[in-house]
């Protein structure tokens, strides 16, 4: 039996540490890999700061445990009303920022997780959907 679905609002540092935890607590019970259980926490943080910093509103991340035709994995799902990405391409190559960072952080999560999808408008917000399935 899958453990339960978690979602919780992120509206700050500590809001964002909290869920990214929550990630790594769930990877666990998935029986991930460390390293996974690590990628999948660093992933989800990358994701919930963002919101914390770009979207100046609350937004929401949803962890998912999945079992897909013999596949286990993680679904992570982050929404947000902010300003949204102007280029999700350029965003997603890297440094590119408008806090001030490196501007490599979503480039990172693509890195780490298995899939990637970022829906984006400008002034309407963004949602994106990380999978990560157990080898």
């Amino acid at each position: 039996m899958l453990p339960n679905e978690i979602c919780m609002q992120i509206s700050s540092d500590a809001s964002a540490l909290n869920v990214a935890e929550q990630a790594r607590e769930l990877a666990k019970l998935l029986t991930f890999s460390e390293a996974d259980q690590a990628k999948i926490a660093t992933s989800v943080l990358e994701i919930a700061r963002n919101i914390v910093i770009h979207a100046f509103i609350a937004g929401k991340v949803k962890l998912t445990p999945v079992r897909d035709r013999k596949k286990v994995g993680i679904i992570i799902t982050a929404e947000d009303k902010g300003p949204g990405i102007s280029d999700v391409d350029q965003v997603l190559k890297g440094g590119c920022s408008t806090s001030g960072g490196f501007g490599e952080g979503l480039g990172a999560v693509k890195r780490m997780m298995d899939e990637l999808e970022i829906y984006s408008r400008p002034g309407e917000g963004t949602r994106i959907i990380a999978k990560k399935w157990m080898r």
